[in-house]
């Protein structure tokens, strides 16, 4: 069991802190019935009790964490509280609640399939008129102008003693990472930034997702790569973002690597289209591809990258 990255969420007060008050915003004390889905140790399903939820029902898929949060529970005599070691879409007969609860993000948003867990979890536990936190999820990107993780990459021309190894870097280059990215690494400090997706958790949405993005440049400036993060709506004006420019969570940005870099002129531009998969099958599938044009918008270079030629299995 993961304890350690249990731990980690407990410890991201951010994140606690603004999904303990969208629970806070929505229940009424002694009325509302919460689904936490993803319950992890038990955090949010807790403090929904503690919030004055009528009942609570906690699904958690991992059996040994399911042990942790039964143990939390019980130290906290959440009676009202009901474990469900087993996935949610496994749930037959799942009660119908007023309010659902999934934390289930990753530093790529939907790589432990929110969009499929929450469908389900509307269509056959969501009372009408209830409420799901979060109900948005937005994802974005922007330029990365700043060579630092470019040169992790380079480490495979760098090694020396007359060897060729550019077939694994090609490997590198295909693959996506978990970095700290700072606004100063970006394109006009992060402010250029885009919104490729949209995502509406409330209503039924395709797992495949695609977006479509173009940087004009007013300066010249060399592109290494692309910063991707999120924000999930949670309800008013609160949220969670990944942001670089956001406090600061136990998640990090991702950084979609470019195999050569791209220095464009003022007046010329960069286009860049994210292609996304992603089930409990098939795990997580992203393709990038990145073209530099012309003032005139021709096709000066075309760069096309796939998480799956990244892989090695």
């Amino acid at each position: 069991m993961r304890i350690e990255y249990h731990r980690t969420l407990i410890a991201d007060k951010a994140r606690n802190e603004a999904l303990i008050a969208a629970l806070k915003r929505v229940i009424v004390p002694g009325k509302t019935v919460v689904a936490d889905i993803g319950a992890g140790s038990g955090l949010l399903g807790l403090m929904a009790s503690r919030l004055g939820a009528k009942e609570v029902h906690l699904y958690e898929a991992s059996e040994e964490v399911a042990q942790v949060a039964a143990a939390v529970l019980k130290q906290n005599r959440a009676r009202n509280c009901h474990l469900y070691p087993c996935r949610s879409t496994d749930m037959l007969d799942a009660p119908n609640v007023d309010v659902i609860v999934s934390e289930t993000l990753g530093n790529y948003a939907l790589e432990e399939n929110i969009i499929e867990t929450l469908a389900d979890a509307v269509k056959r536990m969501l009372n009408p008129g209830g409420i799901v936190i979060p109900s948005k999820i937005s994802q974005f990107a922007a330029p990365v102008i700043a060579p630092r993780l470019s040169q992790e990459l380079d480490a495979w021309r760098d090694v020396g003693h007359g060897l060729d190894l550019e077939p694994a870097r090609t490997m590198s280059v295909n693959n996506v990472y978990v970095r700290l990215i700072e606004p100063d690494e970006l394109l006009d400090g992060g402010q250029s930034s885009q919104m490729w997706d949209d995502i509406d958790l409330t209503r039924p949405q395709k797992g495949s997702r695609k977006g479509e993005m173009v940087w004009t440049l007013e300066r010249q400036a060399t592109i290494y790569g692309f910063a991707y993060w999120w924000t999930a709506a949670l309800g008013g004006n609160l949220e969670i973002s990944t942001a670089p420019t956001a406090p600061r969570t136990h998640w990090e940005q991702l950084y979609f690597p470019l195999g050569a870099p791209i220095t464009a002129k003022k007046g010329q531009s960069v286009f860049l289209s994210l292609r996304s998969r992603s089930s409990e099958e098939t795990g997580t599938h992203l393709a990038w591809t990145a073209v530099h044009r012309d003032a005139d918008g021709n096709s000066v270079a075309r760069q096309a990258m796939d998480l799956d030629k990244g892989w090695i299995f």
